[in-house]
């Protein structure tokens, strides 16, 4: 099969057998109507497959809707993927059609749909197997006549393990698989690829082109690149814009490539998403423990005040959160001095509770964000720390009206 003209028409750069290939299996599934997943590393171009499906397919004079998963928020994203109707939600003022009715007779593709929320799977299965969906707010099923292509960067198998993707919605949207390589996979393409982007920026910026030294050529395909085609383009650019000398050597070039230690397994879009998302939640316990140890640390100070027979008075007593552990005050303002066993039975039963309703403090505190931002929970994320999508999911895990 000749996919030179393909190639040409949408501005594919490479003869990679492992890239032709993916683009052969695009050509000769796109007469069909069957679902297509596109696996492959963030930056090697997937977007273009879809591209490709659409444009060689009976479908190519109908519309062809691109949606990005992983940026539409968790609350939302069924309203946009199948409408809603007016009054269905706050802020619904008007009916409003989804991307599966306006891609009727289309198609439609789901990048990062490896970030779809567990219930929004469902939703789309049915898109799949019946043709159907449901707008949010109403019972009335419609009809839909949409061409599904699908691509992601996440080990999707993994993700079946781990339970945030459902094994029969992969299966669903796997029936032809296209793995798009990796640019550290098509070393013969590397310095192709270079070359095209250095004439596209010299053009764009109206600088004389940039030239490799051997030596430059050697780091050039040894290089990793973890940022696949989309990396290579954008130190291209910065050595266009930047360097004064269009003969790049070695050296040169190292200093826009970041070290190898470092880029030798990239992170994934939903891996940072999670990572972030962890780092998000220790932040919040964190803050829990620092309050906690606060409260012990001035525990301590009063017991070693009243070991000594320091006299304790409202005005050099320690005042804690809760105003539980050991003064306990009173209407007035004074302050009620325990037992020095008390203080021990007290710092043991406070040590332990405290461990034991890490997670009560943490719905409280989601719980105050929210009556304070009335229920504004962008508001009330940024208060805790945390990101909108953490704060979304602690509130369904507590079950917080």
């Amino acid at each position: 099969m000749n996919i030179q003209p393909i190639k040409q028409r949408f501005g594919v750069i490479g003869s990679a057998p492992a890239l032709d290939r993916a683009i052969e299996i695009a050509a000769q599934v796109a007469p069909t109507d069957l679902s297509v997943l596109i696996t492959g590393e963030s930056g090697t171009g997937k977007e273009v497959m879809p591209q490709i499906l659409h444009a060689y397919s009976a479908r190519k004079h109908g519309p062809y809707i691109a949606v990005n998963c992983g940026a539409i928020p968790e609350g939302t994203i069924d309203s946009e993927l199948f409408g809603h109707e007016k009054g269905s939600f706050t802020g619904a003022h008007e009916a409003r059609k989804g991307y599966f009715e306006v891609a009727n007779g289309g198609t439609i593709f789901l990048d990062e749909v490896g970030e779809l929320p567990l219930s929004t799977q469902v939703r789309l299965l049915r898109v799949l197997e019946t043709g159907e969906f449901i707008r949010v707010g109403s019972s009335k099923a419609q009809k839909t006549n949409v061409r599904v292509v699908a691509a992601t960067n996440v080990q999707m198998l993994q993700a079946i393990q781990r339970g945030t993707f459902r094994d029969d919605l992969y299966y669903r949207l796997n029936t032809v698989p296209i793995q798009v390589p990796a640019l550290r996979d098509r070393q013969q393409d590397i310095h192709l690829l270079f070359r095209y982007f250095a004439q596209e920026a010299a053009s764009k910026y109206k600088a004389p082109v940039l030239v490799l030294t051997d030596d430059a050529l050697e780091v050039l395909n040894a290089y990793r690149w973890p940022g696949n085609v989309r990396q290579l383009r954008n130190i291209v650019e910065q050595m266009s814009v930047i360097e004064e000398h269009r003969e790049v050597d070695a050296k040169t070039l190292r200093q826009y490539l970041p070290d190898q230690s470092t880029a030798l397994v990239p992170l994934s879009a939903a891996a940072q998403a999670n990572t972030l998302e962890s780092i998000n939640e220790r932040e919040l316990i964190f803050k829990f423990l620092f309050d906690m140890k606060n409260d012990l640390n001035a525990l301590k100070e009063q017991v070693r005040a009243m070991s000594t027979g320091q006299p304790l008075t409202a005005s050099n007593a320690p005042v804690y959160r809760d105003e539980l552990l050991m003064g306990r005050h009173t209407p007035q303002g004074t302050v009620s001095i325990v037992s020095k066993d008390e203080v021990d039975e007290d710092i043991d039963h406070t040590e332990v509770e405290e461990s034991l309703s890490l997670e009560e403090k943490e719905k409280e505190m989601i719980r105050k964000a929210l009556v304070k931002h009335r229920n504004k929970r962008k508001s009330a994320a940024q208060e805790l720390g945390i990101s909108e999508r953490t704060l979304y999911r602690k509130i369904k895990e507590y079950d917080i009206p």
